[in-house]
């Protein structure tokens, strides 16, 4: 049974650093070369909720599926959740504030935390994925 976990684990782990990179490097490009500025910028800021789902969703499974074997890895599954519970829930509401009310500078301050946060989410998601895959 414990093969099974890890072979479950490290697919789930997969999930994710998969689905983080494609949308962060695939998709968000894509539509950004495909559409004109204001409606790729609509569209992401559509889309980036039910990402945020995702990834605490895949993370979350993952961390829990990990949490039996003592892994370090769990952690890092659970903060990578944590924090874009927060990212989703606190600054995406004040980054789409910023930009209703045309407050381009706190626009401006915000909008990079989130592209950072993912960035760190991945290179996160594929350390605890080499970690499980060796």
């Amino acid at each position: 049974m414990n093969g099974l976990l890890h072979a479950v684990s490290l697919l789930v782990t997969a999930w994710l650093f998969g689905g983080m990179l494609l949308f962060a490097a695939g998709f968000a490009a894509f539509l950004f070369k495909a559409l004109p500025q204001d409606e790729a910028k609509a569209l992401i800021r559509k889309a980036v909720p039910a990402f945020y789902l995702f990834v605490i969703g895949t993370a979350g499974i993952a961390a829990a599926l990990l949490a039996p074997m003592g892994s370090v890895g769990a952690t890092v599954l659970t903060l990578i959740a944590a924090s874009t519970i927060t990212t989703r829930q606190v600054l995406m509401p004040a980054i789409n504030l910023a930009t209703n009310k045309g407050q381009h500078k706190q626009f401006l301050r915000l909008q990079g935390l989130p592209v950072v946060a993912t960035l760190a989410h991945i290179a996160a998601a594929a350390v605890v994925l080499l970690r499980f895959a060796g």
